[in-house]
């Protein structure tokens, strides 16, 4: 088995929110860095590629569908897998969400820590 890290980038611009994520999940031993908009996330992206992005739709600068259309176009980026993470609930943005490549999209208000570190254990074994 790997013991090597797995890495997740958290891309959201609530910075409390943001560090909550990152207290949890580097309690269950993910390494991880956030980034507060799409273009910083782009960056990060391109300089490590993670073994797994947690996306916010809604960001400055570039938003989430943004940042999921660039990765797409880079043909190693786009095999990172993204489980979006937003306040957009409706049907419409999920679909879209799931179309640009999405494994999973939550509403932050309905999943709890837990069901969201199950769900990254599922798409970065």
């Amino acid at each position: 088995m790997d013991k090597k890290k797995k890495y997740i980038l958290v891309v959201d611009d609530d910075v409390f929110l943001a560090k909550i994520y990152k207290t949890k999940l580097s309690k269950e031993g993910f390494e991880l860095s956030l980034a507060h908009d799409g273009e910083e996330a782009l960056v990060q992206i391109k300089q490590k590629r993670p073994d797994l992005i947690l996306l916010d739709l809604m960001m400055p600068k570039k938003d989430g569908f943004e940042v999921m259309e660039e990765l797409a176009k880079d043909p190693e980026c786009k095999k990172i897998p993204i489980i979006i993470l937003s306040n957009l609930g409706q049907e419409s943005d999920v679909e879209r969400g799931l179309a640009l490549g999405a494994k999973d999209y939550f509403v932050k208000a309905n999943v709890s820590l837990n069901d969201i570190v199950k769900k990254i254990t599922k798409h970065i074994k």
